[in-house]
């Protein structure tokens, strides 16, 4: 029994710490706070810190993240602009250090070719498909079978409840 006790307790403790850390918000809910003394400095690099993807949020910039690699890529950023070295070859750094993945925009090549097609393709097909499922109902109202005079007045005294007298009554 002391063992479904203390994993009890266990689940409580976690429970309250999740709760407190929910009720806390998100932690990069604001932009990062600039480090540099220089402006134009620290400008560039928010510039570019907001073109850089957070390999671990994953759907923040590193300007928006506050997570520990996101401050550690900022940083480098930032060293790297300090000694003199241009946005094309920090993001070429980059890339090659974490793969394309860390641009929040990827690049337009064949590994790439379904990200940035695949959108359209799949609004090609689906109207395609659409339009093909429209013609084919139209050929097929078409070509339903038309009901003769005597098809139309038997249905029409069986919707009226009035008996047709071309059916034996019915015992």
């Amino acid at each position: 029994m002391r063992a479904e006790d203390l994993k009890h307790s266990v689940r409580s403790a976690l429970a309250a710490v999740l709760f407190l850390f929910a009720l806390s918000g998100p932690a990069s809910a604001a932009e990062a706070e600039p480090l540099a003394n220089d402006p134009a400095l620290e400008e560039r690099v928010m510039d570019l810190s907001h073109k850089l993807r957070c390999l671990v949020c994953q759907n923040q910039t590193i300007a928006e993240s506050n997570a520990p690699l996101a401050v550690d890529l900022r940083n480098q950023v930032r060293e790297q602009f300090a000694a003199g070295k241009s946005e094309e070859a920090v993001v070429d750094y980059l890339v090659a250090r974490y793969g394309d993945f860390v641009l929040y925009l990827p690049p337009f090549k064949g590994i790439t070719l379904l990200l940035w097609l695949g959108p359209a393709l799949l609004l090609v097909a689906g109207t395609g498909w659409l339009a093909w499922r429209l013609r084919s109902r139209a050929k097929e109202a078409q070509s339903a079978p038309h009901l003769t005079q005597d098809e139309r007045a038997r249905a029409s005294a069986l919707l009226g409840g009035t008996p047709n007298s071309s059916e034996e009554p019915r015992s």
